[in-house]
């Protein structure tokens, strides 16, 4: 009879999972590069899971003539929150090894994916917000125009591009869930084998 515990290949991934979740607090996570003629070395916003950094001040500035708000790590009650959610999954992980049951690593990787939809429709609400609600005195106004930046990929806005893409933590927690995929298939897919 095949057991639902999980095998030593499966908790030295995990012991990995663990790792990057926890490493991802402390590194980028996202990053939204600005490009343009005036600015040819580019520009750069920074997310973390605790804080905005990168180029905030320039863009910031730049923001104020086209009415767009001004960026503060303060006014996103996500960083605040995030940083507490990436360690909680870390020792998740952490404690699966010891649990070591497939059902409870599916159920931990469901819950991520959940998170991750979640995440990326307050990324979209975010950026949306942020895009479209101008300050009708701004000094430049553009009738009809919005400056909402990309979820993920490129997006001109007029005379910028911009490129929203994963930093140095997005690829730690992408690698963090193609892991527990890698788990859940090795550690069900003997039992799938059975029938």
């Amino acid at each position: 009879m095949t057991t639902a515990k999980i095998s030593t290949v499966s908790k030295v991934l995990l012991l990995i999972v663990a790792a990057l979740f926890i490493g991802s607090i402390f590194v980028p996570m996202w990053q939204i590069e600005l490009n343009a003629p005036q600015y040819p070395e580019g520009l750069v916003l920074k997310l973390h899971a605790n804080k905005i950094g990168g180029d905030v001040d320039i863009i910031n500035g730049l923001n104020h003539y086209i009415g767009m708000a001004t960026l503060h790590t303060e006014n996103f009650i996500e960083f605040k929150i995030l940083p507490y959610v990436f360690a909680g999954f870390g020792l998740i992980s952490l404690l699966l090894i010891f649990v070591a049951k497939r059902k409870a690593i599916l159920f931990f990787f469901i819950t991520y994916i959940v998170f991750i939809a979640l995440a990326g429709i307050d990324f979209y609400r975010w950026n949306y917000e942020y895009g479209h609600n101008l300050d009708p005195n701004a000094a430049i106004r553009v009738p009809g125009m919005a400056y909402q930046p990309p979820l993920l990929g490129y997006k001109q806005l007029l005379n910028f591009g911009a490129y929203s893409i994963p930093d140095t933590g997005g690829w730690m927690l992408t690698g963090a869930g193609i892991l527990l995929f890698a788990i859940i298939f090795k550690e069900y897919h003997l039992f799938k084998k059975r029938s």
